[in-house]
């Protein structure tokens, strides 16, 4: 499965209770049920008015399929082409493999 991001613009997100937060996870939890193994959150990050979330998925309509059941917003959808670190600085001889 290919990484995504998945910036969604929700007004607000850092002011939401921790009920709220509950629910959100809930719905989406049980519509990733539905979806089957097409897609697998990994995890989110809420800002003050921004949640950016991480999914591993099969492509991006599954993404856009599950905000759309959801019913939150999914306004840019990012795949992940590379991930680097700090470790990423150290000269390729001296890395671990």
């Amino acid at each position: 499965m290919k990484k995504f991001i998945i910036e969604r613009d929700i007004p607000g997100a850092g002011r939401m209770s921790a009920a709220d937060l509950e629910a959100v996870s809930q719905k989406s939890c049980a519509v990733l049920r539905d979806l089957g193994e097409q897609a697998q959150w990994v995890e989110s990050f809420v800002t003050d008015d921004k949640v950016y979330c991480v999914y591993r998925a099969t492509d991006a309509e599954i993404i856009r399929r599950h905000a759309e059941l959801g019913g939150f917003p999914a306004n840019r959808i990012s795949e992940v082409r590379a991930m680097i670190g700090p470790t990423t600085a150290e000269p390729l001889q001296g890395r671990k493999s």
